[in-house]
């Protein structure tokens, strides 16, 4: 039975790939933050108490170091971060300790407490910035227009460093936006598919939002855990990109949710003043606020995962608008108190 140590377990990715590895047989230690509320994450996917919580913080390395000589993991997935791009903007240095620092100390405490092990390094599209809007593939160059980006290439470099340098099973995913009814609220998908089921049920009048034109490249999560796993499942450590190769913006996503749930949104105003509104009732269903605007945002991102489909045997199969009706329908049931679909 191989051991594997998910490090961030009870967030989405987290949750997905303990479910996944649960069901070949891994014996699964889950580490997170102390008192943290994605407990309801395994309780949906029914694996609650199946995974073995281990104490683990990757801002103390002897913590580190205890957890992997007391695992002996086969494989270790990083998933712990400051994972929200507009709060490293007002918590950099907090963001730079867990995103790059600690990953330094996992990679480190790896190499002398697991150096057997294989690491699998979360790393994001967000490092690619502003070059363009054409697909990124392994070989773009980078360009982080945040804290939060600027402190996942520091991990993702340094990850490819100690591969390189000190012979270490270590691999990058460089994962585009993977969504599913299991994201947190904080995510700007949730929150709108969250207010959608709301305002359908009438308990909610409408939901802000920040940046309507902002492109990317939206997947379902549960089908990226699958390509994580597939990375540690090869001979050879390398780095591949998970994306779906379709570019669509927030204002696509929130037409196709609201239209979900039955409700035709037409857009009137322009800018800040931009509201949507109910085409059959004439309500205010959303509205723009500078507030959720980024200091420095990304206009597009889309990825090439030709590389991923042709060595790993990977493909993206949720269409993007079956992605947001999954979410609302997750979010209707739970309102409805039904099983959710996952």
């Amino acid at each position: 039975m191989k051991k594997a140590l998910i490090t961030g377990y009870r967030g989405q990715d987290g949750a997905y790939l303990s479910r996944l590895l649960l069901e070949k047989g891994y014996e699964v230690y889950g580490a997170d933050r102390a008192g943290d509320s994605g407990q309801w994450r395994l309780r949906e996917l029914g694996i609650e108490g199946q995974v073995k919580e281990i104490a683990l913080d990757l801002l103390e390395t002897s913590n580190i170091i205890d957890a992997l000589e007391k695992v002996k993991p086969d494989e270790i997935y990083n998933f712990a971060a400051q994972s929200f791009v507009l709060i490293s903007f007002a918590q950099p240095v907090l963001t730079a300790e867990v995103n790059a620092v600690g990953v330094a100390r996992l990679l480190e405490a790896m190499r002398k407490a697991a150096p057997k092990a294989k690491f699998f390094q979360a790393s994001t599209a967000e490092l690619f910035g502003s070059t363009g809007s054409a697909q990124k593939n392994e070989t773009t160059d980078f360009h982080p227009r945040s804290p939060y980006a600027v402190s996942k290439l520091y991990a993702h470099w340094l990850t490819v460093n100690y591969r390189q340098a000190q012979g270490v099973y270590a691999c990058n995913g460089i994962l585009f936006n993977h969504e599913s009814p299991l994201r947190g609220e904080e995510f700007v998908t949730r929150k709108i598919t969250t207010s959608v089921a709301r305002i359908k049920k009438g308990l909610q009048d409408k939901v802000t939002v920040g940046n309507l034109d902002a492109k990317r490249d939206w997947g379902y999560a549960k089908e990226y855990v699958d390509g994580m796993w597939r990375m540690l499942q090869q001979p050879t450590a390398d780095d591949y990109i998970l994306a779906t190769g379709e570019v669509h913006s927030v204002r696509e996503f929130i037409r196709t949710a609201f239209a979900a749930a039955g409700i035709r949104l037409e857009w009137k105003g322009k800018g800040l003043n931009e509201k949507g509104v109910d085409a059959k009732t004439g309500k205010v269903r959303l509205e723009i606020s500078k507030e959720f605007y980024r200091p420095a945002d990304v206009k597009e991102l889309v990825g090439d995962a030709s590389k991923a489909r042709k060595v790993l045997g990977w493909k993206p199969k949720t269409k993007f608008g079956d992605l947001a009706a999954i979410m609302v329908d997750a979010e209707l049931r739970r309102l409805e108190g039904r099983k959710v679909k996952l």
